[in-house]
């Protein structure tokens, strides 16, 4: 998994990566409609930007649900 993919992307193709998402503090992309407008350019990389989250906490917890994020 990218860390430069969208997170519609990532989510269409794993829709566990929502509940890890939420977990990690992006509780916005749960909303109506925000998968499908912001989630479509909104990468990985931009989120963890743009939400202040350091990068090795969000590998941690996706690898603690069996991804891992690649750079």
């Amino acid at each position: 998994m990218s860390i430069n993919e969208s997170i519609f992307d990532l989510v269409s193709r794993d829709p566990e990566v929502m509940d890890i998402m939420i977990e990690l503090g992006f509780q916005d992309i749960a909303k109506p409609g925000m998968l499908q407008t912001a989630g479509r350019f909104m990468t990985l990389a931009k989120g963890i930007k743009l939400k202040k989250i350091d990068i090795d906490t969000v590998k941690l917890t996706f690898q603690r649900h069996g991804f891992i994020i690649q750079e």
